[in-house]
């Protein structure tokens, strides 16, 4: 599989970005087709999943256009989103200026070297990000970084499924169906294709949940969802 999105090592970030910026006006549509809006719901699951109360300090890594921030500022959070493609940030703040939450500040930046003190926030969160960076361990070590000690890590992100027949189907419908949304809407199936060439290079839930461990935090599981098409992976500094 080869697809002009997927590039390994130094040119990674600078595809990752122009795909992001090519189908930055149809995300949220596109994101609500293919998975059928279950998007959404899984995407409250992780939010549940912080416990975050008022007053808390969150930071959404790889924010795109906002929904897991919003998510969070409607609990009383203080919340950045960070994001290193302005074209997906600049959604995001039409959003806000729109949006009845205690607004999220959003900010550029790059997740593999985040702009803040260690030790910093309660929960931090990334979804559908970890598998674009060009070293999704250093960004999940960044992740623990800037985590206050007790602070909560959640990933959320495609999934491999452990059954293998469930895995074949998935995978049959990431290279075929998904494509010809990515057609149809924003007129090159290439920018939906790289799913599924992203997600083979990424370990998912399992090796995340491993890497948690390695990077000494307690209190780690993996949430399958969907069979595990979706997975959250939690994690405790």
């Amino acid at each position: 599989m080869s697809n002009k999105f997927y590039q390994p090592g130094e040119k990674r970030a600078a595809q990752v970005h122009e795909l992001f910026a090519r189908i930055a006006p149809r995300y949220d549509l596109i994101n609500d087709l293919q998975s059928f809006g279950l998007h959404r719901w899984w995407k409250r699951r992780l939010v549940r999943l912080t416990r975050i109360r008022p007053g808390q300090q969150a930071l959404d890594v790889c924010c795109g256009t906002g929904d897991i921030a919003f998510a969070l500022a409607r609990l009383g959070a203080t919340v950045t989103g960070l994001d290193f493609s302005e074209p997906m940030l600049g959604i995001a703040r039409a959003k806000n200026s729109k949006s009845k939450a205690l607004n999220p500040g959003f900010l550029q930046g790059d997740a593999q070297q985040l702009p803040f003190s260690s030790d910093t926030f309660d929960v931090v969160t990334v979804g559908y990000g970890l598998r674009n960076l060009a070293s999704w361990e250093t960004g999940l070590a960044e992740m623990r970084r800037v985590a206050k000690p007790g602070g909560r890590l959640l990933v959320l992100d495609f999934g491999k499924p452990d059954w293998v027949p469930w895995r074949t189907l998935y995978f049959a419908y990431l290279r075929w169906f998904v494509p010809v949304l990515g057609r149809v809407s924003c007129g090159d199936a290439a920018a939906y294709s790289y799913i599924l060439e992203s997600l083979e290079h990424y370990p998912a839930q399992r090796g995340v949940e491993a890497q948690m461990r390695t990077l000494g935090l307690k209190n780690v599981l993996s949430l399958n969802l969907l069979g595990g098409v979706m997975s959250i992976n939690y994690g405790e500094k």
